[in-house]
C-alpha cells in the first residue's frame, strides 16, 4: 500500500458533475414550482398545460422532464463512482477498506431511505422505493463493476434488462375479473391490454413481490399497494441507469481527449435512444414507475445528452463562473435532499407565519411557495459551502 506522499495527485472535481447534480436537486426541490396549481386555473393553455406535464409525474407510460429527476441523480452516484474510487485509492485506501465503506454506504442509504419513508408513522414503515433505498440496494453490485472494463459492464447492462423484462413478461396477466380500482389504479392509462398488461399498475410481478415481501417486516396493516405504483425491486433495472453513469465516470477519468470524451457520451446517449426507441415499441413500455429496461435506455439517452451539454459548455468551454449557484447544492446533494424531505412543511409554515399567508394562495402561491422553500434550502448550502462542510456518506 502506497504511502500518502507517494499517491498520486486527488482527483480534479468535474464542475460540470456538480452542477448538473445541483440544477437537479434544486429542480426536485421546487416541488414543481406550483404550475400545476396554475395550469389547473388555465385549463384551455398548451402553453401550462406543457409546463405542467414537464412538472408532475407521469401517470404510468412516458414522462417528462420532472420524470427525469431520479434518472439524473442515479445516473449521476454511477459517474462520481470512479471519481471517489480514485481518491479513495490516491488516499491510501487498499480494496479491503474501501469494499468495507461501500457495504456501510449502502447500509446508510438504505436505512435513511426506510426514515424518511416512515417520516412520522407511529411504527416503522419499511418501503424501499424511495431513491436512497433504490441506490442503495445496488450500490454494492455497481462498484463491483468498477474498472471492469466496458465489455463487462454492458454485459451487465444486457443481463439487467433481460432478466427484468422476462420476469414481468413470464408472469401471468390479471385475470378480466381484476378489480383495478382496489388497487389504487385512479387511471384509465394506468390500466395496459394486450402483451403490455404484463405491466400494469399493481397488478404485475414487482407488485406480486411487494405484496410477499414487505409484509414479512412489522407493519400497522398489511401491505396491499403501493399508491404511486413504485416497487422494491425497481433497483433491479435501475442499475442499468447508474451503470450507464459508471461508464461516462470511467470515460471521463480516462486519457482521451476532451472532444473524444464529449463523443462517446453523445454516442452512448444515441445507441441509448435507438435501444428505448424499439424496446418501448415492441416488448416493452416506456414506465418509470416500474423502471422498465425501455424506460431505463429513454431516461439515458436524456441523462446523457443533458449531460454532455454540461460538460461541454463548463468545462471544455470553460464558462464557469454562472454554475456557482448549482455548485453550492451539488457539492451538499445529500444535504438538501435530507434537509428538503425533513423540514419542507415547516419552512413553507414558517414562511405564512412571517410572510404573510396571502403570499402563498391563490394561483401563484403555489409558486411564491416553491420560490421560498428553494431560498431557504440554498441558503442553508451557502452557509455549509462557506464553512467547507460537506456531508457525504
Amino acid at each position: 500500500m502506497s504511502t500518502p506522499s507517494s499517491s498520486p495527485a486527488l482527483p480534479e472535481r468535474l464542475v460540470s458533475l456538480d452542477a448538473y447534480r445541483g440544477l437537479t436537486m434544486l429542480f426536485m426541490a421546487s416541488s414543481g414550482f406550483g404550475v400545476a396549481q396554475i395550469a389547473k386555473a388555465h385549463p384551455d393553455s398548451s402553453f401550462w398545460e406543457l409546463l405542467r406535464y414537464n412538472t408532475s409525474h407521469a401517470a404510468w407510460i412516458g414522462g417528462g422532464a420532472w420524470d427525469m429527476i431520479q434518472p439524473s441523480f442515479m445516473f449521476m452516484v454511477g459517474m462520481a463512482l470512479p471519481f471517489s474510487s480514485s481518491r479513495r485509492s490516491a488516499e491510501g485506501q487498499d480494496d479491503r477498506k474501501r469494499f468495507r465503506h461501500t457495504l456501510w454506504r449502502a447500509f446508510v442509504l438504505v436505512a435513511l431511505g426506510v426514515f424518511l419513508t416512515t417520516g412520522s408513522a407511529k411504527q416503522p414503515v419499511f418501503g424501499f422505493h424511495n431513491v436512497l433505498t433504490q441506490i442503495g440496494l445496488g450500490y454494492v453490485f455497481l462498484a463491483l463493476l468498477v474498472g471492469r472494463g466496458w465489455k463487462i459492464q454492458l454485459g451487465a447492462i444486457g443481463v439487467l434488462a433481460v432478466a427484468s423484462w422476462a420476469a414481468f413478461a413470464l408472469t401471468p396477466i390479471a385475470g378480466p375479473a381484476t378489480d383495478y380500482k382496489a388497487l389504487g389504479i385512479t387511471s384509465p392509462d394506468q390500466v395496459l391490454s394486450g402483451f403490455w398488461a404484463h405491466w400494469n399498475m399493481n397488478a404485475n410481478f414487482a407488485a406480486s413481490f411487494d405484496q410477499w415481501f414487505l409484509n414479512l417486516f412489522p407493519c400497522e396493516k398489511p401491505f396491499v399497494f403501493d399508491k404511486g405504483g413504485y416497487q422494491t425491486l425497481n433497483f433491479v433495472p435501475s442499475l442499468i441507469t447508474m451503470t450507464l453513469g459508471l461508464m461516462a465516470g470511467e470515460n471521463l477519468r480516462s486519457g482521451k481527449t476532451a472532444g473524444e470524451k464529449l463523443n462517446w457520451l453523445l454516442k452512448a446517449g444515441a445507441i441509448c435512444l435507438v435501444l428505448a426507441l424499439v424496446t418501448g415499441t415492441t416488448i416493452c413500455p416506456v414506465i418509470k414507475k416500474l423502471w422498465t429496461p425501455s424506460w431505463a435506455f429513454y431516461s439515458g439517452a436524456v441523462v446523457l445528452w443533458v449531460f454532455a451539454l454540461f460538460y461541454w459548455f463548463i468545462d471544455i468551454k470553460g464558462h464557469k463562473a454562472w454554475t456557482f449557484p448549482l455548485v453550492v447544492v451539488g457539492m451538499n446533494s445529500i444535504a438538501i435532499y435530507l434537509a428538503y424531505q425533513l423540514t419542507a412543511g415547516w419552512i413553507r409554515a414558517t414562511g405564512k407565519t412571517w410572510l404573510g399567508a396571502g403570499l402563498f394562495e391563490g394561483t401563484y402561491g403555489g409558486f411564491a411557495s416553491s420560490l421560498h422553500v428553494l431560498g431557504v434550502l440554498w441558503s442553508f448550502c451557502y452557509w455549509l459551502y462557506q464553512r467547507k462542510v460537506f456531508i457525504r456518506i
